[in-house]
C-alpha cells in the first residue's frame, strides 16, 4: 500500500478543519481510512499527547524522528485473522509509525504470528523492516497513544468509525483476536453486539456474519513480565484463530 503521510509531519496541522471521522463514507477504502486516520486531530488531549511525546523523545530514542501521529491499520486485505490491540505504544507505534512496531508487545505479537504462519518474520522494529502479514491485519481500538495508555471513553468513542469501517470493508475475516478487555468491548461496541461478551483469555464470542470474538491477554510487560501471559498462552490464541477459519 502507498505511504499516504508523504508531506506532512506531526506538529503541523493541516489548512483545512478535519472533521471527526464518520460511520458511512461513500466508495470508502482501507486507503482511504488510512489517510483519515494519520491526519486526523479530533481528540485534542491525544493530539498534545502524542506530538509531546514525539518532540521530548525517550532517550534511548533520543536520535530517532519520530512518527508523532495517529496509526492506520496494518497487513492483508484479503485478512481471515483481524487482531485488535488497545493503542499505539507512546515509543513503539508512536515512534515507529506502524501499529505494534518497536517495542516490546510487538516482540510478542510478531513472533507468535510468524510461528502461526501469519507472518514471514518474527521480528517488528521500523515501517522499512520488510514485514509483511499473510491472511492477517492488525490495528488497535484507539489509533493514537494515549497518555497513561488509558484513552477516555469520549476518546474511544470518536474511534469507532474508523474500526466500523474496517470491519466493512475486512469483508474475508473470520476471526477477531482482541488483546484485552478494552478491545473487547471497543470491537463489540462497533458491531453492536449486544449483551457485551465477557473477556477472556481463549473466551469465544459469536459475531454477525458467522465472525468469531476471540480474546487473550494483552502481550503488555505488565501481562508477560508477571507470567500472566506466557507465549504458549499466546500461541494457542493463534493455533484456535486457525482451528476456526482463520
Amino acid at each position: 500500500m502507498a505511504d499516504p503521510h508523504l508531506g506532512w509531519r506531526f506538529g503541523t496541522e493541516p489548512d483545512d478543519h478535519v472533521a471527526p471521522p464518520s460511520d458511512e463514507v461513500p466508495g470508502d477504502s482501507l486507503e482511504r481510512i488510512d489517510r483519515e486516520i494519520t491526519t486526523c486531530f479530533a481528540c485534542p488531549r491525544l493530539v498534545a499527547w502524542r506530538e509531546e511525546t514525539a518532540t521530548a523523545k525517550r532517550a534511548s530514542f533520543a536520535t530517532d524522528d519520530y512518527w508523532g501521529r495517529p496509526l492506520p491499520g496494518f497487513g492483508d486485505p484479503g485478512a481471515r485473522l483481524l487482531v485488535v490491540g488497545l493503542a499505539p505504544a507512546a515509543h513503539g507505534g508512536n515512534r515507529t509509525g506502524r501499529v505494534f512496531t518497536g517495542d516490546r508487545s510487538a516482540d510478542w505479537l510478531y513472533r507468535a504470528m510468524h510461528r502461526a504462519g501469519y507472518a514471514n518474520q518474527s521480528t517488528s522494529v521500523a515501517r522499512d523492516d520488510g514485514l509483511t502479514l499473510t491472511g492477517a491485519w492488525v490495528n488497535a481500538a484507539v489509533r493514537c497513544a494515549p497518555p497513561a495508555n488509558k484513552p477516555t471513553p469520549a476518546e474511544r468513542d470518536t474511534c469507532l468509525p474508523y474500526l466500523r469501517r474496517e470491519l466493512r470493508l475486512l469483508t474475508s475475516v473470520r476471526v477477531v483476536v482482541v488483546l484485552g478487555a478494552f478491545a473487547s468491548q471497543v470491537v463489540a461496541g462497533a458491531l453492536d453486539v449486544r449483551p457485551r461478551p465477557r473477556f477472556g483469555h481463549l473466551a469465544e464470542h459469536p459475531l454477525p456474519g458467522g465472525r468469531t470474538l476471540l480474546g487473550s491477554y494483552h502481550p503488555s510487560q505488565q501481562n508477560t513480565f508477571t507470567g500472566t501471559l506466557t507465549e504458549a498462552m499466546l500461541d494457542a490464541v493463534f493455533t484456535r484463530a486457525r482451528e476456526l477459519g482463520a
